[in-house]
């Protein structure tokens, strides 16, 4: 038996956050300082096999071309764009759910990662991340010459 967690105010809650989130917009100018970072956070699995770590993020509906894959200082940036879909009468929606707009995703890396060899590939919407890990440096022993 699975224990679920109650919440009966998180709907309202959520639904409170969306509305200050589109009047915030629709009354301030749209700027870097007052626009949020992202519209929207890709789900992310990351796994640690032998020799590299796998990041997977849910991205349907992206266009790879859209995605930007970034490493500096230690940190893996993520970061895109979902176009809203074009219709040709916007009020034939009764329910839209599926978030459109820019992502942006951070994750601070291990020192064993290597930077230089990280690969991306994105199939069937998902977005694949392969970051090798450095050859571990073993210790050199110093022999000791007797005198």
């Amino acid at each position: 038996m699975n224990v679920i967690r109650y919440q009966p105010w998180g709907l309202v809650h959520r639904l409170h956050q969306d509305l200050d989130r589109v009047l915030e917009r629709r009354w301030q100018d749209e700027d870097e300082t007052t626009s949020p970072v992202s519209d929207w956070l890709p789900a992310v699995d990351i796994r640690e096999e032998d020799g590299h770590f796998v990041l997977h993020a849910d991205v349907p509906g992206v266009d790879p071309k859209e995605i930007e894959v970034t490493m500096e200082n230690g940190v893996l940036t993520l970061r895109g764009l979902r176009h809203a879909e074009e219709t040709a009468n916007e009020k034939a929606y009764s329910r839209v759910e599926r978030v459109s707009g820019s992502f942006y995703r951070r994750f601070s890396l291990p020192d064993t990662a290597d930077a230089d060899r990280i690969t991306a590939k994105s199939q069937l919407g998902v977005l694949e991340v392969i970051i090798p890990k450095l050859a571990e440096i073993q210790p050199k022993r110093i022999d000791i010459q007797v005198a």
